[in-house]
């Protein structure tokens, strides 16, 4: 009998790991997937454009961490354009980080990057301000990045104007 309560408890410790790591991975498809961000850029021709970049399939032997879309970055603010897409998933920001060639195994996390915040939908156009005081001609790249997992979503290569 003893035998059978260990084993009870022991299948029950990893069923509920198992179901929350699931519920965890499961969670933004299900209810996040949906939405659709619309920020428009104000003052649109009264803003200096700096650079422009498209995101990009960072590893196609990943289905699951993607992403596609123009972006441009203004003097006080990135612009991710209506076309932008990624795979959901859990707490992705974006970061300006100085490397130009971002890839799987660039580690993005000990670079000197600047977290421009929380990604606000997995699909449209969105507006992150660039913190005063930030050189944008020292950044190479903005990349949508993982916190939970210390993953590269996708980067977008920028093209200085």
């Amino acid at each position: 009998m003893r035998k059978a309560i260990v084993i009870f408890i022991v299948g029950a410790a990893f069923g509920g790991a198992g179901g929350f790591a699931l519920g965890i991975f499961f969670y933004p498809y299900i209810f996040l997937a949906d939405i659709v961000a619309s920020d428009q850029v104000d003052n649109q021709s009264a803003r200096q454009m700096v650079a422009t970049g498209m995101f990009i399939h960072a590893d196609p032997r990943d289905p699951i961490h993607y992403g596609k879309g123009k972006l441009t970055v203004y003097q006080d603010l990135v612009h991710l354009d209506g076309d932008f897409e990624v795979g959901p998933g859990p707490k992705f920001h974006v970061y300006l980080v100085p490397e130009k060639n971002v890839t799987p195994s660039t580690n993005v996390a000990r670079t000197m990057y600047v977290d421009l915040g929380r990604l606000k939908a997995f699909k449209g156009s969105q507006n992150y301000p660039v913190p005063a005081g930030v050189e944008l001609a020292k950044y190479g790249s903005v990349v949508i990045w993982c916190e939970q997992f210390g993953v590269l979503i996708s980067p977008a290569a920028l093209k200085l104007q």
